[in-house]
């Protein structure tokens, strides 16, 4: 038998977590890089846990009224431009196409930043009456952003995988009210599927998405120091509406414009599930995640090899609605297998041996917490579906743990200064100027604003960095 070779991590996360993560990308067989910088190819390990994160999301899109659609790659310049603060915020990360073969284009192509632009274009040609609204539709793809200079797989890279909604509506109430409802889907989704807590609220002036009355976004908050942006809800107002002649004729015959949102969800939300649950042994997948929620491995001894062997079919198959796998290699020993496994994040693993083929019991040992137990044969079924039950809560209990204290409450500069230093998440009060916050992002090195409570109006204190009256409280850290 083969013993443990190299394949593990050799780093520890908390010592130099950058190289733990690409280490832990790789070793854990969820990307490849490719030639091109920031593009990354997405295999079967991580590609999986994105199709449970479309299925979840896909459901509650189309139970709310949503329909799917797509749009294509290529938007020509004339559209981007159309929009003026929309095209001033993406031309840094726009990719031009300008020539096919030896032919240069009339007019340059925009490889697709996000698809307000081309899709409000047919949106102006579907939405004639009243009849037409509310038009909400999503799509599943990718999109190319190119302007930053050191990309992180899933966190930040230049190509990457989402969902994009965008919804119009006769009235101003409906689409906040979408907006609002998106957010939640995606709260969900962080919670239930991905076991991962985050910050609800308002984004500033300074960090909404370029072209939208208001963003809504969650904030998730990682192990070394860095918050991400989670996810995003932007109400576009008529802005998009106005430049595109999004329009219709009411219940009276007069001509209105309609009130639009647009709300994306992407594949970053893999990198944050990977930063926050994954240790020092490898990937920790949450159970819902995980395409095999149980391994088993038989530990075997010559004279009783064939009657462990059958042993181990016979619980395979008990397990099988877990989608549990029998690891029966000869050439590797049990140790090696143990630490492949936990390595690639198999939520639980059935040790079976002699021993408790005697006693008709197995040992059953969870991925996050290392917990060995004896379990009856008989039992298995229910203890194993228990087992991750416990697994998911606990793993968002954690994390939950650690993002609450994470977050330091300040009121002057000289704590927000101690909260960035520690590299925690600053709750601080603040007037909401953009340039008052363009002021704490150099001061800092790169601090800025998260996004702002729900609820967070605020009167009678001073702001914490220029001592102007506060309007708001509001989340502050380093950020991708």
């Amino acid at each position: 038998m083969r013993e443990k070779q190299e394949v593990g991590l050799t780093v520890v996360k908390e010592k130099d977590i950058s190289e733990w993560y690409t280490q832990l990308l790789q070793k854990a067989e969820l990307i490849e890089y490719s030639d091109v910088s920031g593009c990354y190819i997405i295999r079967p390990r991580a590609y999986f846990i994105w199709e449970q994160i479309q299925k979840f999301l896909d459901k509650k899109f189309k139970e709310s009224g949503v329909k799917n659609s797509y749009f294509p790659l290529f938007i020509p310049e004339s559209l981007l431009k159309k929009e003026s603060e929309h095209v001033e915020g993406f031309s840094p990360e726009v990719a031009w196409v300008t020539e096919t073969g030896e032919t240069k284009l009339n007019e340059r192509l925009a490889v697709r930043p996000t698809s307000e632009t081309i899709m409000y274009a047919s949106y102006a040609k579907w939405i004639r009456s009243y009849k037409d609204v509310p038009l909400r539709l999503n799509q599943w793809n990718n999109v190319i952003r190119w302007e930053f200079k050191h990309p992180v797989p899933f966190l930040r890279s230049r190509e990457f995988l989402w969902q994009e909604g965008h919804s119009a509506f006769a009235t101003e109430k409906a689409a906040r009210e979408e907006a609002n409802e998106i957010l939640s889907y995606y709260e969900e989704c962080y919670k239930e599927l991905l076991a991962i807590p985050t910050l609800k609220g308002k984004k500033s002036e300074k960090e909404k998405f370029a072209g939208a009355v208001f963003s809504l976004s969650l904030e998730a908050f990682l192990p070394n120091g860095k918050a991400a942006q989670a996810c995003t809800s932007h109400h576009l107002g008529r802005n998009f509406s106005k430049a595109f002649d999004v329009g219709f004729l009411d219940a009276e015959g007069k001509r209105q414009l309609v009130y639009q949102n647009s709300w994306g969800f992407s594949t970053r939300s893999i990198g944050i599930m990977l930063m926050i649950h994954s240790d020092d042994k490898g990937l920790v997948l949450p159970p819902t995640l995980a395409e095999n929620k149980v391994v088993i491995v038989p530990i075997f001894f010559d004279p009783t090899r064939e009657k462990v062997l059958k042993k181990c079919k016979d619980v395979e198959k008990v397990l099988k609605s877990f989608n549990a796998f029998l690891d029966e290699r000869n050439e590797y020993t049990p140790g090696w297998k143990y630490n492949e496994w936990e390595l690639k994040g198999v939520p639980l693993r059935i040790e079976l041996g002699p021993k408790d083929l005697e006693k008709d019991q197995v040992v059953l040992v969870r991925r996050d917490t290392g917990k060995k137990e004896f379990v009856k044969v008989s039992e298995l079924k229910k203890k194993v579906e228990e087992s991750l039950d416990e697994m998911q809560s606990d793993l968002y209990k954690k994390a939950e743990k650690f993002l609450n204290e994470s977050i330091m409450e300040v009121s002057d500069w000289k704590g927000f200064e101690k909260a960035m230093k520690e590299k925690k998440i600053a709750l601080a009060p603040w007037c909401g100027d953009e340039g008052c916050e363009t002021e704490i992002k150099d001061k800092t090195e790169g601090a800025k604003s998260l996004n702002i409570p729900f609820s967070s109006e605020m009167k009678g204190k001073r702001c914490f960095h220029c001592n102007q009256e506060t309007k708001v409280v509001c989340y502050f850290a380093k950020s991708y």
